[in-house]
């Protein structure tokens, strides 16, 4: 599937969609599960993974290399 169209509905004071099962299994998610909207240069990206985790783990493997001496020491 390269293109499908979902329709927008009203869901009591919101605005709500309902995915194709196609979707929902390209993306790994079923009911429950939190998307994520995010703006890039060509528009917004619906993924399934948070942004803001993978900066804080790129944070945390630059403090792990820098303090790796000192977290060593701390482990013992």
């Amino acid at each position: 599937m390269t293109h499908t169209t979902i329709k927008l509905r009203q869901v009591g004071n919101s605005t709500g969609t309902i995915f194709p099962k196609e979707v929902l299994e390209a993306l790994h998610v079923q009911a429950g599960d939190e998307l994520h909207l995010v703006r890039t240069e060509r528009g917004f990206e619906i993924t399934p993974f948070d942004p803001t985790f993978d900066r804080a783990m790129q944070a945390l493997e630059r403090g792990r290399r820098k303090y790796r001496n000192a977290l060593r020491e701390l482990a013992k």
